[in-house]
Formats: C-alpha cells, sequence, structure tokens
C-alpha cells in the first residue's frame, strides 16, 4: 500500500521511547507500544497479560458523535474481537504528538480506521457496503496506568467532527488483519522487567 505503512503507525511512540530517559515513563511507552501493535495485529487477547490490563479496565468514546463506556474486560474484549473480525483493528496514525507522565500517556493524532463500508453504510454512511474505507478523525487519546503500570483504559475523543474524512480504498490497499500480524510481528516486543 503506497498512502500507508502499518509498520509506521507507532512511529511517534518508538521516538519518544528512544529519548525518555526516565525509567516509569519509558516502560510506559513500551506498553503502549506493545499493546497498539497487538491490537493491530488482531492479537488482541494477548493484551489482557496480568501485567499489562488491570482486571477490569474501562473505556469511554466519544466518537462520531456517540458516547460509548465499556466497563470491565469482558465488554473491552468483544469490541477488539469484533474489530479483529472486521478488520477495523487496523490503524494508521498521521502527526501523532504524545505526552507521558507517571501515571498516563497522553496522545493527539489523525487516526485512519479501516472500516467496512457494509459498517458505515448500516450507520447512515452514503458508501459502497461491498467496499472498504478509511476513516480519518483527529482524536485525543488519555490512557491511564496504574502504580504497577498496568492499563486502567482509555479516554478517546474526536476533537473535530468537520475533519472526518471517509476515504474509498482500492481493493489491493486494503490490509488483512493475517498481513498486518505479519508485519507488525518484528515490532511486538516483550514487556521489560518493571523498573519500579
Amino acid at each position: 500500500m503506497d498512502r500507508f505503512d502499518i509498520t509506521m503507525t507507532n512511529i511517534a511512540v518508538r521516538r519518544l521511547i528512544e529519548t525518555t530517559d526516565n525509567p516509569r515513563h519509558r516502560y510506559l511507552l513500551q506498553a503502549y507500544d506493545r499493546h497498539r501493535n497487538l491490537e493491530m495485529a488482531g492479537r488482541w487477547q494477548e493484551i489482557f497479560a496480568p501485567d499489562m490490563t488491570i482486571e477490569h479496565p474501562v473505556y469511554h468514546f466519544n466518537v462520531f458523535g456517540t458516547n460509548t463506556v465499556l466497563d470491565g474486560a469482558e465488554a473491552v474484549q468483544a469490541v477488539y474481537s469484533e474489530w479483529s473480525g472486521t478488520g477495523q483493528c487496523i490503524f494508521y496514525a498521521e502527526d501523532e504528538k504524545l505526552a507521558v507522565g507517571d501515571n498516563m500517556i497522553c496522545s493527539t493524532a489523525a487516526i485512519y480506521q479501516q472500516t467496512p463500508g457494509a459498517i458505515l453504510a448500516a450507520g447512515g454512511a452514503d458508501v459502497d457496503p461491498d467496499a472498504t474505507y478509511l476513516v480519518k478523525n483527529v482524536e485525543h487519546m488519555i490512557w491511564p496506568y496504574d502504580d504497577q503500570g498496568r492499563l486502567v483504559g482509555e479516554d478517546v475523543w474526536e476533537i473535530n467532527e468537520s475533519q472526518r474524512e471517509i476515504i474509498a480504498l482500492d481493493p489491493a490497499e486494503v490490509l488483512t488483519v493475517e498481513r498486518s500480524g505479519e508485519l507488525l510481528a518484528p515490532l511486538i516486543k516483550p514487556l521489560p522487567p518493571r523498573p519500579f
């Protein structure tokens, strides 16, 4: 695919890891990088390892004009499973800016999510239900972590609906979850020993 490269989605994260000296902050960034790569590779089950995510995470999404709360691992896992089954776990990021603190990571980026036309059409979009699209929106994200460096949840919101775009993909540009997993495998590193 010429326009997007799944292996570059986390480039801003990797660059920040390289320049971060604080051991706790570096660890959180490595966990964040691992989480996002596992999600995009369709290996979402590994995100729920006890050293990565608390037992009862809570996610808040405010996107596409809808507020959604995923309360607990079962609710979050259902979304990850659906996204892996439909290819919606394929994301690209553009112009991502990140900040890391002792118990959170914040991000702002243009995010492109691969989405089947049938799902968009069911939501009222004027698209070909047999095609695949990238849905672009500008998002803020806050990912809180506990004192052990485990993910507590995600808070994600679309900050400017006027910048949303639906971009048609040529069938040759559609990335399968299997291919994404192959491409991301070299970037999925185990968590290092926790330095705190």
